[in-house]
């Protein structure tokens, strides 16, 4: 009742009240409150203020905060999470902001090159993650003669893997120019340092040149256009940067000859995984631990380190300071005229990505980035951590020596997937999802697996190739010092790939390294070129079937060039008859711009206006270039969209196509008119001149033309008095003269 005083049943011997606990505020363990002392009491009781906590009450308050929920007890400590609660305070490390014990010192006062490993491998923490390994083709001498026929083959039953490694025949040994004592022992290369225990963090895998590194989800309002810089300049740190720890570059470390880095690398692994002296699991060579321990030994670093693991290795120095492992035609060695069947070789990867059927050629500005093999120079641990290729295009790697590499690889069909995974890992990248492709952290398989992503393994050794198809997110680590070589390439059966990457860039503001539609178009022009060809000429070769093989009313390539066309078609129609316009000159044919609003390519078409004549933007966001009215600004065009509705014709094999294309636009000369050629090869033949409406004529190249009727009265009309059909089709045939 209000006003009645409180009965007080339970006191103490010394005094004080043991008051009852109110419901929810139970303590889940138990303490004592004890008397405050006051200043008058210390005097009293000396000993009681400033004495420090004794070992076993910190480590009692410690526990008790991990039982409590609600309480961030991170903050305090890293702490493994246990179920049995006695458990752990065996398992506290050390507290955050601490750094982890150095397990690698490099170099000395006399060298840079040496190095001293007090870390020790820990065999009792195995780390292996369990996974599928990806397919294994072994080609036959025939089989390997052709690569980009080889790999399309074989794409059926890789691609869903993302990865697949390839063992060349026994015979097909290219010799190793990276061997060679000029290079081997003269020729440096800058190394990067690289912290395997802080791998799982989120880092920068290359400097970011984004005009705006703010850019959300939705493009910026009309009031913010104006805040935009030039899509050349690059940009500091962000804010958000410095809260992801992002790391935009690998630190430097020393200059190494090859030789004196397999001398760091070969130490560095054989102290590792010593102990007491001697090394523990014996591979292959007895002195080589075996690769599934090293494997785990990576992932116990990676995900549970005890000390600070730092390794080098170089990478991207292919035609700089160390060109490349294979022989090319202008190689200055004594003795390579016997090795000219590698120097010409599809699998040398500085001629794969100029293959004839890699379009990878027609869409480059600067070829270095994209086309010219890289080198990786690794030892053991020194990851390449998840990514894919820019333009998710195919890759190939060579391992010219060394110590294996373990590769993992996610499909191109759970690239989304992986992304939400990414984003549910670090939080921050929900709000910034344009840097999933600019930062990427070694994430464990076995996690991606919990999470539904399949996972797939491959081990590359010396000798052979490793292939990533479109889209696949891969990563690899070294075994121990190798050397290897990668290039990118474009098959045609890459295109679809390549069409929708580019937009999914522009969404998020990414940068391209080609243009997409130079290569499209460029390639559309060299398949008319050769159409005209076997036209004027009556030739047939490879070039001229491969041609024939991919284009026609129904080839994969006509078809994606009708696609780009419409959707060009689209974006046109909504500048409503732009008052201002003027074609770009062949001098623009070399020159990258891209939009200052979402960096999309603009070889097609672009929007300029005269307070900026240095700003350019897509059909997309001509609202947002500037402020100036509809009249100030111009419309930039490559080509009308008329002539591209007739380049696609005659990419279906229309010969009138053909012709007024090959003649009036890309200006290609012929003492022959084809079209004419045609129709009156036909007639010679006894065939029929038809009027409109008109079945297809099939003329095939170099056979005997015949007509194809689309209905029993049309194959019985005079063939005498008819005009020629003006809409001839080629149906295009693999078949020779």
């Amino acid at each position: 009742m209000v006003g009645t005083k409180r009965s007080i049943k339970n006191v103490t011997d010394n005094g004080e009240e043991n008051l009852s606990v109110p419901p929810g505020f139970v303590s889940l363990t138990s303490l004592t409150l004890k008397k405050i002392v006051t200043d008058q009491d210390a005097a009293t009781e000396p000993g009681l203020v400033g004495v420090p906590l004794r070992n076993s009450d910190i480590k009692l308050f410690k526990i008790s905060l991990l039982q409590r929920p609600w309480i961030a007890h991170g903050q305090f400590e890293r702490v493994r999470h246990q179920d049995d609660s006695a458990q752990m305070g065996n398992n506290l490390k050390v507290p955050v902001g601490a750094p982890l014990p150095k397990g690698v010192i490099r170099g000395c006062e006399d060298c840079h090159d040496c190095v001293k490993v007090t870390a020790r491998w820990h065999p009792e923490d195995p780390y292996l993650p369990p996974l599928d390994d990806a397919p294994v083709f072994r080609p036959t001498e025939e089989d390997f003669k052709d690569t980009l026929k080889y790999i399309a083959n074989i794409r059926p039953k890789a691609e869903n893997y993302g990865i697949c490694r390839i063992v060349p025949p026994p015979s097909w040994r290219p010799p190793c120019l990276l061997e060679n004592k000029e290079i081997w022992e003269a020729s440096k290369f800058s190394s990067h340092v690289q912290k395997i225990e802080r791998l799982q963090k989120l880092f920068s895998k290359r400097k970011r040149s984004r005009l705006n590194e703010k850019i959300e989800t939705e493009m910026p309002k009309e009031s913010e256009i104006g805040k935009l810089d030039s899509c050349n300049e690059c940009v500091g740190d962000s804010e958000e940067d410095q809260a992801f720890d992002l790391v935009s570059n690998f630190e430097s470390g020393p200059d190494f000859t090859l030789k004196s880095f397999k001398k760091y690398a070969d130490d560095f692994k054989e102290q590792y995984f010593r102990e007491n002296h001697r090394v523990i699991a014996i591979g292959p060579k007895r002195s080589e631990p075996l690769i599934a321990r090293v494997e785990s030994e990576y992932w116990r670093i990676v995900e549970n380190p005890s000390e600070e693991i730092e390794v080098l290795f170089g990478t991207e120095v292919a035609n700089q300071t160390i060109a490349s492992g294979f022989p090319v035609a202008a190689t200055p060695a004594t003795g390579m005229g016997k090795y000219n069947e590698y120097v010409k070789s599809g699998w040398n990867l500085n001629n794969t990505a100029d293959l004839y059927g890699s379009l990878l050629p027609f869409g480059c500005y600067n070829s270095y980035t994209v086309s010219v093999p890289q080198i990786f120079i690794g030892m053991c641990f020194a990851s390449q951590c998840w990514r894919n290729e820019d333009h998710h295009l195919y890759s190939l790697s060579y391992m010219h020596m060394g110590s294996p590499k373990v590769w993992y690889s996610i499909p191109g069909k759970c690239f989304f997937k992986f992304a939400e995974v990414v984003k549910k890992r670090f939080p921050k990248l929900s709000k910034h999802p344009e840097l999933l492709h600019e930062h990427v952290a070694q994430v464990s398989p076995s996690m991606l697996i919990a999470e539904g992503i399949p996972v797939f393994r491959c081990l590359q050794n010396p000798f052979e190739f490793v292939v990533t198809f479109p889209g696949a997110y891969h990563s690899e680590f070294s075994c121990g010092f190798n050397c290897s070589e990668a290039v990118c390439f474009a098959p045609i059966d890459w295109l679809p790939h390549g069409q929708n990457i580019i937009e999914h860039y522009a969404g998020y503001g990414f940068k391209t390294s080609l243009s997409h539609d130079k290569l499209l178009l460029g390639a559309a022009k060299e398949a008319v070129t050769y159409l005209w060809d076997s036209l004027t000429n009556k030739s047939s070769n490879s070039k001229i079937r491969f041609w024939r093989s991919i284009c026609g009313a129904d080839g994969n390539f006509t078809r994606l060039l009708k696609l780009r066309v419409e959707n060009e078609s689209i974006r046109r129609k909504h500048l409503c008859n732009m008052p201002m316009s003027r074609p770009l000159g062949e001098v623009d044919d070399s020159t990258k711009r891209e939009c200052c609003i979402c960096l999309y390519d603009l070889y097609l078409s672009a929007v300029v206006c005269s307070c900026s004549p240095n700003r350019y933007s897509c059909l997309r966001h001509v609202k947002h270039l500037c402020s100036c009215g509809w009249t100030a600004k111009e419309f930039l065009f490559r080509y009308e969209i008329d002539e591209l509705e007739l380049l696609v014709e005659a990419l279906k094999g229309n010969m009138k196509a053909i012709y007024s294309w090959a003649k009036n636009i890309q200006k290609l000369t012929t003492s022959d008119n084809p079209y004419e050629r045609a129709t009156s090869f036909s007639e010679s033949n006894g065939l029929a001149s038809r009027k409109s409406p008109m079945p297809a004529l099939d003329v095939a190249i170099g056979e005997r033309a015949r007509v194809v009727p689309t209905s029993a009265k049309e194959e019985r009309r005079d063939t005498t008095s008819a005009s020629p059909d003006q809409n001839a089709v080629i149906l295009l045939s693999d078949n020779e003269d």
